[in-house]
Order: structure tokens, then C-alpha cells, then sequence
């Protein structure tokens, strides 16, 4: 049973609690860490004459996980091997045979981002994983 006089020891302990509860919010306000700017920098784009990516820079930043995810579905469920893009240009629906063959810098490119934002995606359970270029 609880008695009057323990109620600043019960008070004093829900603060305590609440505190370190809250803790890693308040500590990390105003903190932010910059951005990543993944590296482009590949032998294979630099030998394009237009350095392209299969849609514009804004939507594959915002939507290349759905994008992937519909490659996947639509190889695999209905058997379509070819990406028309928004500007009409064809490409293999492949990750290791289109995406990769530009974007073999996984260290600088893929995980510079997945890491920013805490999300670790499942492409390599299926596909094997690139070696990084030295």
C-alpha cells in the first residue's frame, strides 16, 4: 500500500523515468547531419555521352525501391524483360544487368544513402552482391 509520504519518492522517480525516456529525442535536436552525395563517379558513367539514369534524378531518389520492387514483379509474374521510360527509351529490367553495370560503387552509391536514412534493403538476398571497383 502506498502511503502519503512516499509520494515525492514515486513523483521524483516517474521524472527520472520520463527523463531518460526522452532522452535520446531532446538530445539530438537541433543536429542534423548533412546529407549524403552519393558518388557518380563509375567507369561506366563516365563514358556515357548522356549521363542519364532509366528516369529523372528526382523520382529515382524519391521512388527507386518501388521502381525495383515493380521490375521484380513484373520479370517474375508476368515475364516482362523491358523497362520503356518516361522519355521512351528501353531498358533490360535487371538489376545487376542495367543498374549495376552504372552504379557498381555499393560502398559510395547504394549504402551512403541506405545508411543516412536507417533502411536496410532486401536486393541482395536474391542478387549477388557487386565487387567493389578499386
Amino acid at each position: 500500500m502506498i502511503r502519503m509520504r512516499d509520494k515525492p519518492y514515486i513523483i521524483l522517480g516517474l521524472v527520472i523515468f520520463l527523463g531518460l525516456l526522452a532522452f535520446p529525442f531532446w538530445y539530438n535536436v537541433g543536429k542534423a547531419s548533412a546529407a549524403p552525395e552519393p558518388s557518380l563517379d563509375t567507369p561506366a558513367i563516365r563514358q556515357l555521352s548522356q549521363k542519364q539514369c532509366v528516369e529523372a534524378r528526382s523520382y529515382m531518389r524519391k521512388s527507386h525501391m518501388q521502381l525495383l520492387n515493380d521490375w521484380r514483379n513484373w520479370v517474375v509474374r508476368d515475364g516482362d524483360r523491358i523497362y520503356v521510360a518516361e522519355n521512351g527509351k528501353k531498358y533490360e529490367i535487371s538489376l545487376q544487368n542495367s543498374c549495376l553495370q552504372c552504379h557498381s560503387n555499393k560502398a559510395q552509391f547504394c549504402d551512403q544513402c541506405h545508411n543516412y536514412v536507417g533502411v536496410a534493403p532486401d536486393c541482395w538476398t536474391c542478387h549477388i552482391e557487386p565487387e567493389e571497383n578499386k
